[in-house]
């Protein structure tokens, strides 16, 4: 499916969250972990959000499933504002999470049966218990779990079962969407391979919308039909992964780039590598104007008076920066 026809499945407007941070007996320091991010995620997509630790990629995947109340902004999932309490409950059924680390996301008490049939009890989707559990031992077929392993516990199990776990977890409400919160970055190589693979083919069968989050650049461009490039609670840059890696404009998503590792040595020792000045700024105190101008090597004086729109340079291709 073409998803320049696809209606938008998910729309998030001017979205904000904002932590208040004790500093002192009687005074607080506010920390703008999302600070006005807007973007849509159409039907059957895979939009995946890359970025430094600490630039805001989690939070903005749990602001939009209402983990962490926003602050402000608009979240609209298939033509629905998700507000009330009500239209949160309905969402939780279409949108769901894949956490980052399997573990700590089990509870250790439960058995996998239990677990994956968690989801099924609070949203009342059986009638009888044969019904129930029926549907518990579809969902670890699908994710490649053996019948048998639905009365065994999490600590049990490999890094690699216990996202299955996870993921048959996430899929037994039926969802439209789901928010994969760096899922493989707790695996080895071999086992991201897998997951990832699953993820696919998921994702055909099912044809599920995916907000991938990643460190991984080169997972991020094999799994996502676009990438929005994150940057210190603000989004720099979106366009189409192949454009995106091809034709980056923001310099903070040039520097990422080229980071990233080509297993071949003539390239790497030819390679002009961005490195960037300095350290990342303290989300606490963000600098005024584009927060990368601490950092960027084009940065003018102009850079620290104009905060950059995210604008459309290209058909498709939108960036932040004064500059491009």
């Amino acid at each position: 499916m073409n998803n320049g026809e696809c209606k938008n499945l998910l729309e998030v407007k001017n979205l904000k969250q904002y932590f208040s941070i004790p500093n002192g007996l009687f005074e607080s320091l506010t920390l703008k972990a999302v600070d006005d991010v807007s973007f849509v995620i159409k039907e059957g997509e895979t939009l995946g959000l890359v970025g430094e630790s600490g630039c805001g990629k989690t939070t903005v995947g749990r602001s939009i499933l209402h983990l962490y109340k926003p602050t402000s902004g608009e979240i609209i999932f298939d033509g629905v504002k998700i507000e009330s309490k009500k239209t949160i409950k309905e969402y939780r059924k279409k949108a769901q999470m894949v956490f980052q680390d399997p573990y700590s996301s089990l509870d250790p008490r439960m058995t996998v049966g239990d677990i994956i049939g968690e989801p099924l009890d609070v949203h009342k989707l059986y009638s009888t218990k044969k019904e129930r559990s029926e549907r518990i031992l579809e969902l670890m077929s699908l994710v490649g779990l053996n019948s048998e392993h639905a009365t065994r516990y999490a600590h049990e199990f490999s890094g690699g079962q216990r996202q299955r776990i996870g993921i048959a977890r996430a899929l037994a409400v039926n969802p439209k969407f789901i928010v994969c919160d760096e899922p493989v970055s707790a695996l080895d190589v071999s086992i991201q391979a897998q997951i990832i693979n699953m993820f696919e083919d998921l994702q055909k069968k099912l044809g599920l919308t995916y907000l991938f989050i990643a460190h991984n650049l080169l997972v991020v461009k094999h799994i996502s039909n676009r990438i929005a490039v994150m940057y210190l609670g603000k989004i720099v840059e979106i366009a189409p992964s192949e454009e995106l890696y091809n034709k980056p404009l923001h310099p903070y998503s040039i520097s990422l780039l080229s980071a990233v590792p080509v297993p071949d040595p003539n390239h790497s020792r030819n390679k002009n590598r961005v490195t960037l000045a300095g350290d990342i700024p303290s989300p606490l105190r963000v600098p005024s104007g584009c927060a990368f101008r601490t950092r960027c090597p084009r940065a003018t004086k102009e850079c620290a008076e104009i905060v950059p729109p995210l604008e459309e340079k290209s058909p498709g291709h939108f960036a932040a920066c004064i500059h491009v």
